[in-house]
């Protein structure tokens, strides 16, 4: 088992879709919102949940984001969910489209073998 997959044994894939009102703002509201709304919840949880952000709209019509979210635990993340709900980011700028959990290489630890890697 990784390093990583110890710390973080939850992954999220969260797939969003922006919103016209989140496209309505300038490049400089937009850092401003997430530095307003998003930011505080990722410094309150950061030693339980990290977040990693990838466009996908240059491939993909139906989603335009996607929110990698590991998580020490399913409470750390659960806790910043509800936190995310309180914002405007959720169902308000950014459509959640669906929510995919899974652990990393459990395929290979659930019976005790190395996991394939490239």
């Amino acid at each position: 088992m990784s390093d990583t997959e110890q710390r973080y044994p939850l992954t999220v894939f969260m797939l969003v879709k922006t919103q016209p009102e989140w496209l309505g703002f300038d490049i400089d509201t937009r850092f401003r919102l997430l530095a307003e709304h998003v930011e505080p919840i990722l410094k309150q949880h950061r030693d339980q949940v990290r977040l990693r952000f990838c466009d996908i709209e240059f491939y993909n019509a139906r989603v335009t984001d996607l929110w990698q979210w590991d998580a020490r635990s399913h409470h750390a993340y659960e806790l910043v969910v509800e936190a995310l709900r309180e914002t405007p980011f959720w169902d308000r700028y950014f459509a959640i489209v669906e929510i995919l959990p899974g652990v990393e290489n459990a395929y290979a630890s659930n019976y005790g073998r190395p996991p394939l890697a490239a």
